[in-house]
């Protein structure tokens, strides 16, 4: 009987096996498919096969099948890169600072920053609340500014003691700058905004209105926005505003570049301040 094989296919070292290597299909490595001769570039993936690319730009899908592949003529498995997870991005405060986890809010400092009313804390709260629970500032709402300059002596300001006001409408020629303009202590910084109230630093499409009705002159404003919007209470309409409100992107630019300079004041015990007969008036304020 002839002979079906040409050697033993037992002798020598039959349990040994080529390892064919493995190798990450880096974008731009340059491959052969080893059964057709197709030769180009990885450049993607797609339905679980490489996508290459010869140098006439023809794409070509190979599956990645073990050792089909050559590079510099040797036989090589391609795998699909591994990519480390994305790190996640920075989590970021209302206000837009960068938060701190781990750290708890500091014991209140000596130094304040005073607001008009309930509204414009609750606003300031809901945006650089976590900045200033960092900083250790509380935050007081006044009943009103007619006596800002009495509220201020009694306050005592000093180096160690600063003291930040944020007013409502401060513009050139209103009530409010000639109120503003008594205080003059280094010790304390009056800014603020040109809007009427708090509630109009809130950009209307944040509460989804087109803009903030005109209020005719020698009517509350409050009053007569919610007439315009058709709210009876004006505690509803607060309430839906500052529902609305997330983050500093909610605002208008003058609060937020108030509310900034007031921090840094407070916060800021090396920066020097000299007495001003009208301290603090934002630049080129209009009103609205």
């Amino acid at each position: 009987m002839a002979r079906r094989y040409e050697s033993d296919v037992l002798a020598g070292d039959w349990r040994r096996r080529r390892v064919v290597p493995e190798v990450d299909a880096e974008p731009d490595l340059v491959i052969e498919d080893a059964d057709s001769g197709f030769c180009g570039a990885v450049v993607g993936f797609e339905s679980g096969a490489v996508v290459l690319e010869d140098r006439h730009g023809r794409r070509r899908n190979f599956p990645l099948l073990p050792a089909a592949f050559l590079l510099d003529g040797q036989p090589v498995t391609l795998r699909r890169p591994v990519r480390a997870p994305a790190p996640e991005p920075r989590r970021r405060t209302a206000s837009g600072s960068i938060a701190v986890d781990g750290v708890k809010a500091q014991v209140a400092k000596a130094s304040r920053i005073w607001v008009e009313g309930v509204h414009d804390a609750a606003l300031v709260e809901r945006i650089w609340g976590d900045d200033l629970r960092i900083e250790g500032v509380v935050v007081e709402p006044l009943d009103g500014i007619d006596r800002l300059d009495a509220e201020v002596r009694a306050f005592a300001p000093g180096p160690g003691r600063r003291l930040g006001v944020l007013v409502d409408h401060l513009v050139p020629g209103s009530k409010e700058s000639r109120i503003v303009a008594t205080v003059t202590s280094p010790h304390v910084l009056v800014t603020g905004h040109p809007y009427v109230d708090v509630w109009q630093a809130v950009k209307p499409a944040a509460i989804g209105i087109a803009a903030w009705p005109v209020v005719p002159p020698g009517r509350p404003w409050k009053e007569g926005v919610c007439a315009a919007l058709g709210v009876a209470d004006p505690a509803d309409l607060w309430r839906h505003i500052l529902s609305r409100v997330k983050s500093y992107t909610d605002v208008e630019t003058p609060l937020i570049n108030a509310m900034e300079r007031l921090i840094d004041f407070v916060t800021d015990p090396s920066v020097p301040r000299a007495p001003r007969a009208h301290p603090a008036l934002p630049r080129a304020l209009t009103p609205p």
